[in-house]
Formats: C-alpha cells, sequence, structure tokens
C-alpha cells in the first residue's frame, strides 16, 4: 500500500485492520501507513464500538486517513477498493459516514459536544420567529466561500456570512470584513435560511443543519457523504449552482415562497431523524463491512506489522465470563 501510494503521489495515509475470532469478541488488528495518521483514533474508536455490540464477520480492508477521495475513476492501473470518509463523482472510494458523525454518535451524551440528539433540542425558535437572513459561518477552506462572504457584504440584508478563521488564502479584510468570533452551532438555528457550502471536500455539517429546524440552500458539488444519493433537492433541501450564481435568486424564492420552504425544512428533518441517527449510523457500518466481507476472495489473516487494538476496559476490567449472580434486590 505505501508503494502504491506514493507511486501515485498520494501521501499513504492509510489503514489496514482485520477482524478475527477471538475467545470473548471480535479482535481488531491494525497497521498504518505514512505519517499523517491521527485521525485513525476514529476508526479504532468505530471498530472497537462495534465488536462490543455485534459479531463481526473476518473482514481485511483499507482505510484513507485524509479528507479527499484517492481512487480516481480514470485510473491507468488496476482499481484498489478503500474506504473513504468522502466521495466524489470522480472517484470510485467505497465511502462511510464520515469521522465527524461517527465521532458524534460515539460521544453522544459522554461529554459536551454536537450531536443529532443534541441538535434537536437546540433548534432555536419556531419558524415563524426566526431571522429571515441566509446564515454561514467557517473558515477560508473553498474559493467559494470567499464569494459567499462577499456577497454578504454586498447584500447583508440578505445573507450573513463571514469568516471564522483564514489559513488557505490571504486575508483581506477590506474584501472579506474582519474575523468573528465562534457562535454556537445551536444558534444557527435562529435563522432560517442555512448555506451548505463546500470546505476541502463536502461539508460535513450537513448532517446537523438537517437535523434543525431550518431549510437548507446546499451548494450543488462533486462530493458527497455516505448518504447523499437518499436526498432529494427541492424535497430536502434548496439547491443552488456550484458557482453561486443563482444563490440569491433561489434564495428569494424561499422568501416569496415560505409555506413551501418550510415544509422543505421540516422534510430535512425527518430525513435525517430516520437515517442519520446513532443506530442508523451502526447499522450502517456493521452492513457495510458485513456486505464488503461477503465479496472478498482471500482469507483475512494478521499480517506483518498489525498490532491489536486493545478494548478500553482490558486492562482496567478484565472479564473471566465467570461473573458471580448478584443480590436479589439489585
Amino acid at each position: 500500500m505505501g508503494a502504491w501510494a506514493a507511486r501515485r503521489g498520494r501521501p499513504p495515509r492509510a489503514i489496514l485492520l482485520r477482524a478475527g475470532r477471538g475467545r470473548r469478541r471480535t479482535e481488531v488488528y491494525i497497521r498504518t501507513y505514512g505519517e499523517h495518521v491521527g485521525f485513525r483514533i476514529f476508526m479504532d474508536a468505530i471498530l472497537l464500538s462495534l465488536t462490543r455490540k455485534v459479531k463481526m464477520p473476518d473482514v481485511e480492508f483499507f482505510v484513507n486517513l485524509g479528507d479527499w477521495p484517492l481512487e480516481k475513476k480514470k485510473s491507468p492501473q488496476n482499481l484498489h477498493p478503500i474506504f473513504s470518509w468522502c466521495g466524489s463523482s470522480e472517484s470510485k472510494d467505497i465511502v462511510m459516514p464520515t469521522y465527524d458523525l461517527t465521532d458524534s454518535v460515539l460521544e453522544t451524551m459522554g461529554r459536551v459536544s454536537l450531536d443529532m440528539m443534541s441538535v434537536q433540542a437546540n433548534t432555536g425558535p419556531s419558524w415563524e420567529d426566526k431571522n429571515t437572513t441566509a446564515f454561514w459561518r467557517g473558515r477560508d477552506s473553498r474559493k467559494e466561500r470567499l464569494e459567499l462572504v462577499k456577497l454578504s457584504r454586498k447584500y447583508p440584508e440578505l445573507i450573513d456570512a463571514a469568516f471564522t478563521n483564514f489559513f488557505f488564502f490571504k486575508h483581506d479584510e477590506s474584501l472579506y470584513g474582519p474575523i468573528v468570533k465562534h457562535i454556537s452551532f445551536f444558534d444557527f438555528f435562529k435563522y432560517k435560511y442555512q448555506i451548505n457550502i463546500d470546505g476541502t471536500v463536502a461539508a460535513y455539517r450537513l448532517p446537523y443543519l438537517l437535523a434543525g429546524n431550518s431549510v437548507v440552500l446546499k451548494q450543488d458539488s462533486i462530493y458527497y457523504e455516505h448518504f447523499y444519493n437518499e436526498l432529494q433537492p427541492w424535497k430536502h433541501y434548496i439547491p443552488f449552482k456550484s458557482d453561486l450564481s443563482d444563490l440569491l435568486e433561489k434564495l428569494q424564492w424561499a422568501k416569496d415562497h415560505d409555506e413551501e420552504a418550510k415544509n422543505i425544512a421540516k422534510s430535512g428533518q425527518e430525513f435525517a431523524r430516520n437515517n442519520l441517527m446513532g443506530d442508523h449510523i451502526f447499522c450502517y457500518y456493521f452492513k457495510l463491512f458485513q456486505e464488503y466481507a461477503s465479496l472478498q476472495v482471500s482469507e483475512p489473516k494478521i499480517r506483518d506489522g498489525m498490532e491489536k487494538v486493545q478494548q478500553p476496559e482490558d486492562d482496567l476490567f478484565p472479564c473471566t465470563c465467570h461473573r458471580k449472580k448478584g443480590k436479589d434486590e439489585l
């Protein structure tokens, strides 16, 4: 894998795992390649969590630890199956739930975090009482975001968009205004219209925006998350062109068709509740690995350089599976 990635001029940021039968539960083995492998923690966490809940099949696969999908459709070489958090119309990566959504599911109720349940409890005022300005906050990770902020400065009565950080482009305050402070994501839903625009790849905040009770205006994009195939424009969100050329037009449509926009917001929220909650994400991962395992032609095995990933309680609370019966009153 390392040689293949380097030959294609890509950083070999992938991990190899194998779920094998253990004495008490499925075991996870892993080997990382490359220098930038910090996001491995998310795959470790979901795999360990799954093996505590269900009987996983023996399966061996590669995971891309970066945002960009790797396996190009027009590759001159044989295609390699690789799991990624984001897909694109130009790639053939096997797409799984993003690390952000995965982490929010694993940490739900465990710490103060942005998760689907918290969003549903913090959707702001009723539709009729929301601010009618379109809202966006974020960093400068795409040229179209620069254009959005410039559009906001030109039409502040229609769009409230501002940068919270500059990293990719030079900050010209005369063009983009001052950097503003972060606000709570829950405060986004004080606004009736939410603008979803790509970052380096797909904007991973879309599940949370859909879960609120504001209507999402979503940029057309070559990038997608695992659930995008089920989304329908004009049913779950209002689409606008990738170059933002019709954003003002679509925003005006929403203002002129308030009841229709409200229904789109409701349909988007129902979609999130029926497809993107914690149980759905766990089941998606399980079915994904189960289906992939059924397609493998070679037997998974522990390869050289792999290390076993320990369950969190293995060292602190070793289980002998011969626990004493508790008191009747308990």
